[in-house]
């Protein structure tokens, strides 16, 4: 770790407190990897579970000991989150249900947690004069404005009509009565109320807008650690059907389009958003890769080959089926179309630019979650033998 880090406008960098909430999490966990070996910032690390951070918490020999600290509580009900937000200079929200089938599902569930549970966060950071970064969702966007267009349409070639822009996109979502907007709208909204807070009582603010982040300790692997009935994302729900050996589920034939990131590469732009507040503060930032654009078909056939690679197994004669939004999340589910992030602001901003390659975060990837899941899943796929 180096003793003295620089900001972007070369000014040294001061040693801060940060309350992290849902440190225990996929981004948190990487997250907290990057703060403990290349910073000497401290960590209120809160969370219910700490699975995925134990390796930062134990021993006490560690280099960082004594500047990360885990608080197990829950948000919705816990008496000490403002003091701990009041010791800390600085919160980041991680908080969130965030898995597509949730949203049709449970829907007050993830209306609540989304939107509900996160105002307390934001008013006592408001009343207490301490920095905001929040994590958000691209999913705000909703659907392009390139979906209402004719099919034959020239302008559906237009990327003022599909590219995503944090300053002027609109944000546009289904009817009522498609429950799959329920978290895309509760995320709106706390937006909303955040910058409302910067607006009229000069609360200090960053919110981040993921598209896609990828990489090791990501969702959970339905049935090994995490529930049996559980849905996934897409990419943890292609790797389970992987490492089972069974055929990826297209869902409505794996037409839509979606960017995915390097969960290093996005740590990175935190980690420039955390130490440089005059160039993040009042900022919402998209933090994705266009580069690394597929639809959801041509995902399934990537992560096939790489798999094949990292595994030594042969790919199915059939590795892919089609099954509808409605069998495979329930009714009530709608989908956007393409999510293109548009680049320029955290570029102007904070000089960010992702570098890994969909092949090599794919590799990655799926080279943990065999050398992690493999051996379990096959331990759990064997059925005993009557005696």
């Amino acid at each position: 770790m180096a003793t003295t880090r620089i900001d972007l406008d070369g000014r040294p960098v001061k040693p801060i407190t940060i309350c992290m909430i849902g440190a225990g999490g996929f981004i948190g966990s990487h997250l907290c990897e990057k703060l403990m070996s290349e910073t000497p910032h401290r960590v209120f690390a809160l969370d219910v579970y700490n699975d995925k951070i134990k390796h930062l918490l134990e021993p006490d020999s560690l280099p960082w000991a004594g500047r990360i600290q885990f608080h197990r509580l829950n948000i919705k009900h816990d008496s000490r989150l403002e003091g701990l937000i009041k010791m800390a200079d600085l919160t980041i929200n991680l908080a969130a249900i965030c898995t597509p089938a949730d949203y049709n599902t449970r829907p007050l569930d993830t209306i609540y947690s989304n939107f509900i549970d996160a105002l307390p966060v934001v008013k006592y950071c408001s009343e207490n004069n301490r920095r905001l970064i929040h994590f958000s969702t691209c999913e705000v966007y909703g659907k392009t404005i390139q979906s209402f267009l004719p099919k034959d349409s020239p302008l559906r070639q237009d990327p003022a009509y599909y590219v995503l822009k944090e300053d002027t996109s609109p944000c546009i979502f289904g009817s009522i009565e498609k429950q799959r907007w329920s978290y895309a709208c509760a995320k709106q909204l706390i937006e909303r109320l955040i910058y409302a807070e910067g607006a009229e009582n000069g609360l200090e603010f960053t919110i981040v807008r993921p598209f896609n982040w990828i990489g090791p300790r990501m969702d959970f692997i339905p049935g090994i650690d995490g529930p049996s009935e559980g849905v996934p994302r897409v990419l943890a729900c292609f790797s389970n059907n992987l490492l089972r050996r069974e055929p990826l589920k297209l869902v409505d034939g794996g037409k839509s389009q979606r960017t995915f990131v390097y969960i290093k590469d996005a740590i990175e732009a935190v980690l420039l958003m955390i130490e440089n507040p005059d160039r993040a503060n009042g900022h919402i930032f998209n933090v994705g890769n266009p580069n690394n654009e597929v639809t959801v078909r041509q995902l399934a056939e990537m992560m096939t080959k790489v798999y094949t690679k990292v595994s030594g197994e042969p790919a199915l004669e059939s590795p892919t089926i089609d099954v509808s939004s409605k069998e495979f999340y329930g009714e009530g589910y709608d989908d956007s179309d393409k999510r293109i992030p548009d680049m320029t602001i955290i570029n102007k901003q904070l000089g960010w630019n992702p570098k890994t390659s969909l092949w090599d975060l794919l590799e990655s990837t799926l080279t943990y979650q065999h050398r992690t899941y493999a051996e379990a899943i096959k331990k759990a796929m064997v059925k005993p033998t009557a005696s």
